[in-house]
């Protein structure tokens, strides 16, 4: 057994047993963020602007409407099963499947947003019937890219977690030890500032399974805040899933086949709007993430009943089964090569200690068991592995349920 391999078990037994410890982005090499004015080679610039335009051929399907976005995005409205999804060789020449059976515990007291929550929709457009909206990618997109052949997925190498390397840093509530289904949570949106193009703050939830090697699986959902992947520091909604820890499968959004949309009004990757404000109106979304129990695909819910879409089946190898793990909370990437330490935000950049109206937040935290059914959780734990720059701080309480506050601002005098 390799020591690195002996590293992470160890890890895994003591801490918490996570993507976290795998989860990467893609982040340019820093040895290499100084180098400017390097020789010009136009062969190689035509080869690569050729890639590009290939690729873009690959993840831009032909629009029947084109929908122009206040934030500079433009929609495109695809027919749905011209989508990236259908482009897998196992599902050519199918269609969006029809919606599943819901998981049973709804709260259905609770009043939550429409599907008005992405800026693109502010002008009142939306994509027709049998289409769904898809964020157009562009060149600029891939050339900002670390990789043209990765663009749109994680590095998969895995990251050490201590302040002396750039990594990974998170706060996380988790549970382990069961057979978990599915999961809910509302989370709370901010648009914390990143500090540069090679760094992202994000807040999901993971569903997870495998044995956290080369074999990893997990179907990440949230929001998120990452310049090289989209441009600009507007949070949006986004969806990501692996089989196989990173490496070769999966994919931010719709950026390859895997997840299949069936909603016309959610961008994936679009900006949201509103969102929180500190001593202000605070914002949240709500997802339901859970395992159908006739097809075994895994479904995505916004809101109160909105299906945005699913992970078919046969894309996993232990979520064919059931997930080990489900993971929430909020991860940033510091890739500072000062030495000092990124002041890129988690959350609403504030500790968990401030409270409502000041630090970001997850609540009505829920797990679908085996009989589909939403279920509060009861073995709860939370972690920060750098709580001088990022907290947490986990509760319960008869209106949010299982909840916690977490985040940080990064660099500040216990963070150097």
């Amino acid at each position: 057994m390799s020591s690195l391999v002996h590293f992470l078990l160890l890890l895994f037994a003591s801490l918490v047993p996570c993507p976290v410890i795998f989860c990467s982005s893609e982040i340019n090499n820093n040895n290499n963020l100084g180098l400017v004015n390097q020789t010009f080679h136009p062969h190689q610039e035509v080869h690569k602007l050729r890639t590009i335009r290939t690729r873009l051929q690959q993840i831009n399907k032909p629009p029947v409407k084109i929908i122009h976005s206040p934030d500079g995005d433009i929609i495109d409205c695809v027919v749905s099963h011209q989508q990236p999804a259908f482009d897998h060789p196992m599902l050519r020449g199918h269609k969006p499947l029809d919606p599943p059976e819901r998981p049973k515990g709804h709260d259905k007291r609770e009043m939550l947003l429409g599907e008005k929550f992405q800026l693109w929709r502010l002008s009142g457009e939306s994509c027709p019937e049998g289409t769904i909206p898809i964020r157009r990618t562009r060149e600029e997109d891939l050339l900002r890219a670390s990789s043209v052949q990765r663009f749109g997925r994680k590095l998969p190498k895995p990251v050490r977690r201590d302040t002396n390397t750039n990594g990974h840093e998170h706060a996380v509530g988790y549970v382990s030890g069961d057979e978990y289904y599915g999961a809910r949570a509302s989370i709370n949106v901010w648009a914390p500032s990143v500090a540069n193009q090679y760094e992202f703050s994000l807040s999901q939830i993971w569903v997870i399974s495998g044995s956290f090697g080369d074999d990893l699986n997990t179907i990440e959902a949230g929001w998120q805040v990452s310049p090289e992947l989209y441009g600009d520091n507007y949070p949006r909604f986004f969806t990501y899933w692996t089989s196989d820890a990173y490496q070769a499968t999966g994919c931010y959004n719709l950026l390859c086949s895997g997840f299949v949309q069936t909603n016309n009004k959610i961008a994936i990757g679009a900006a949201i709007s509103p969102t929180s404000s500190y001593n202000g109106g605070q914002f949240d979304i709500s997802l339901v993430i859970w395992k159908d129990p006739k097809h075994g695909n895994w479904w995505l819910e916004f809101g109160s009943g909105i299906l945005v879409g699913y992970w078919p089946s046969f894309l996993f190898t232990h979520l064919q089964d059931h997930a080990s793990m489900v993971q929430f909370g909020g991860e940033v990437v510091n890739s500072d090569p000062s030495g000092s330490h990124t002041s890129t935000q988690m959350g609403s950049g504030h500790f968990a200690g401030e409270g409502f109206g000041k630090a970001s937040y997850f609540r009505n935290l829920q797990v679908v068991d085996w009989d589909n059914n939403l279920i509060p959780l009861t073995n709860l734990r939370v972690l920060a592995d750098h709580p001088n720059c990022y907290d947490i701080q986990g509760g319960i309480n008869n209106v949010w349920g299982n909840y916690f506050y977490y985040g940080g601002p990064g660099k500040n005098d216990r963070c150097p």
